[in-house]
């Protein structure tokens, strides 16, 4: 410092080394967390320490350089800072430049948002570097729109790229929009289709917002795009990017008198003549306050609290039901049918047996008429019952229903909620009677005057000394509840193998292998729990071997909800088939499912992916320990 103030050349060269050395051997916290403060002080009023700092970055070697620049990003305290700091580092140098333009937006995605604004507003503070945030966001925009990165990358990387896009939005001016606003519009419209097409919900909602944000800033008094999706924290943070928060000018150790100086210019002058128009109250003159007088004011309202709402009466019979469901016209009518059916057909399994596959098929092609509160769910629930009360010849209708053509892809996943729903419901034991505790209260028997029963004397002694004690441990019930047979075990074939069976068999409407693959991913976790349900059932081996092989058929999918759901596929197999009959029938596709499940845990992009193969591979190390513990 004295060299440089008394004007003497000096070089810093070996102060870039030291620092370059020191930050890619990882102590960027160490010497950072102190160079970092110290510079931004000198730089803030001090142009002369503005450029040696810039000659400080400037002659860091490139093999040093992205671990230098990643160290000033996170720890400078804001855009402003960061520019000061570095200057035009990013023009200059190559290796810089593909850092903080490349590699830290496209090819990582571990910075937090406050350090991905400050680099994006770093880029638009000065106009040499503006290019460079109309580059990375067309390349941001690019990578956001590809079908390949969409699929192949985690969501976290994607939620960092939505963030990314959002910050360069918010920074752009209206000349450079207006210069770019037909690729916005083409990257918006290619984007939003691969985001909406992937089984995630997370990614559909990214897809949503951040089209949603690009229409906002290409059409500003235009119509713009407007999806119906439900908020969370995430979605509230991601929209916050859109918007620029002002800079605070903090002011700091002022004394009382310059305070309240400070705090009498920052408010705004007014006149005398408006403070006195403020503060008056507006007089009404008697002719205008009596012309908006109604004469209707006092007439006294109709008292209706008393008043109660007619109910139709519902139909007593299922096949009522089914008429009015086919052919009535009745809106309150098929409103109240609607919402009865469900007990009814609970209340007379014969009837609904005589109709079940009608009243199946009604339910399922059964829309709204009137706007009914959790109609979905209403029908839903009756399409249970039906399945519930005749499992088998309903069971053939739906899943035959699900391959057939002309339905639609809502129709198909509703089959499988009812599939699975229904499994679960017969798959519980149904008690039939309640448990009697010990400690439930009675009424306390005493013996009326002049009765002359002193044969039960003994009894009615004992209740009394019962009810008068106090028990602190209640034990078992003295009534075991009566329960039911797994009702899922007979027809669990009849659920899953229809369901297996023409899953590689296209239609016209509907490609399981191809662009449907959100139903394919629903149908696999549908598959799952079927399996899981049917433990100790007799099908189960041999539904484990066709699951297995299904499995095998479709682990090299390219989308990440259909691998979760045949690595739960795995799970349920190795938990439901007896460990004893998986080794004597499967050993050979065990062996080789070991393998992909290894791969998995490795290489698999998706993190839950990655859980789910190694929570597999601990099952699969747990069932050969039990077998080996167990003596020949």
């Amino acid at each position: 410092l004295s060299l440089i103030s008394g004007g003497l050349d000096c070089s810093i060269s070996f102060v870039s080394h030291v620092l370059g050395k020191v930050c890619v051997h990882g102590r960027q916290k160490e010497i950072l967390g102190v160079l970092v403060p110290c510079l931004a002080e000198l730089t803030k009023s001090d142009c002369i320490w503005q450029r040696i700092c810039w000659r400080l970055v400037e002659c860091v070697p490139e093999r040093w350089m992205e671990a230098v620049v990643l160290g000033f990003v996170q720890r400078a305290p804001g855009a402003d800072v960061l520019s000061r700091l570095l200057g035009n580092l990013v023009v200059k140098n190559k290796k810089a430049q593909f850092v903080v333009t490349q590699k830290v937006l496209l090819l990582q995605y571990g910075q937090t948002a406050a350090a991905l604004q400050n680099l994006l507003e770093y880029l638009s503070l000065d106009s040499l570097r503006r290019a460079l945030l109309l580059r990375v966001l067309q390349e941001l925009l690019e990578t956001w729109g590809s079908s390949s990165a969409v699929k192949h990358s985690p969501p976290e990387q994607q939620l960092y790229i939505s963030k990314a896009i959002l910050i360069c939005l918010s920074h752009l001016k209206e000349p450079e929009i207006e210069s770019c606003r037909q690729e916005l519009l083409t990257s918006m419209m290619e984007g939003v289709k691969c985001h909406l097409d992937s089984s995630l919900p997370q990614l559909r909602r990214l897809g949503m917002v951040v089209a949603e944000s690009i229409s906002s800033k290409i059409n500003t008094e235009g119509p713009v795009l407007k999806f119906e999706y439900e908020e969370d924290d995430e979605t509230r943070e991601l929209k916050s990017l859109l918007v620029q928060t002002p800079r605070l000018c903090v002011v700091t150790n002022l004394p009382d008198d310059d305070r309240s100086e400070k705090a009498g210019a920052a408010l705004p002058l007014v006149p005398e003549s408006n403070k006195k128009s403020q503060t008056a109250a507006p007089v009404m003159p008697d002719e205008e306050s009596d012309a908006e007088l109604d004469s209707d004011d006092d007439l006294v309202p109709y008292d209706m609290s008393e008043d109660k709402e007619l109910k139709m009466k519902a139909p007593v019979y299922i096949r009522d039901c089914i008429e009015v469901l086919t052919g009535s016209e009745d809106v309150d009518k098929w409103e109240a049918t609607v919402k009865a059916l469900e007990s009814l057909i609970r209340r007379n399994p014969t009837a609904t047996r005589e109709v079940s596959v009608e009243l199946a098929k009604i339910l399922l092609h059964l829309e709204e008429k009137t706007c009914i509160e959790g109609f979905v769910e209403l029908r839903q629930r009756a399409q249970v019952a039906v399945l519930t009360t005749d499992p088998i010849p309903v069971s053939k209708y739906l899943t035959s229903q699900f391959y057939s053509l002309n339905y639609s892809l809502r129709q198909r996943m509703d089959i499988l909620d009812v599939l699975v729903l229904a499994a679960q419901e017969l798959s519980c034991p149904k008690f039939q009677g309640k448990p009697k505790h010990s400690d439930a209260q009675k009424p306390r028997i005493q013996l009326l005057p002049g009765s002359d029963s002193s044969k039960d004397w003994r009894r009615i002694v004992d209740e009394r000394i019962k009810s008068k004690t106090r028990r602190f441990a209640t034990g078992q019930c003295l009534v075991e509840p009566a329960s039911s047979p797994n009702q899922f075990s007979s027809v669990a074939g009849h659920f899953f193998f229809p369901l297996i069976q023409h899953f590689d068999r296209p239609l016209t409407t509907f490609d399981l292998l191809g662009e449907d693959h959100l139903v394919l991913g629903r149908l696999v976790h549908t598959l799952a729990v079927l399996m899981y349900l049917a433990v100790n059932t007799v099908a189960v081996t041999a539904m484990g071997k066709a699951l297995l092989e299904f499995v095998w058929t479709l682990r090299f999918h390219m989308d990440s909800y259909v691998r979760q759901g045949l690595l739960s596929c795995i799970s349920s197999l190795l938990l439901s088939v007896p460990a004893e009959l998986l080794l004597a029938d499967m050993t050979e596709e065990l062996l080789e499912t070991q393998s992909w499940l290894g791969d998995v845990v490795e290489k698999d992009p998706d993190g839950d992916c990655r859980r789910l193969a190694l929570q597999n591979l601990l099952l699969m190390e747990n069932l050969k320990k039990k077998l080996e513990a167990v003596p020949s």
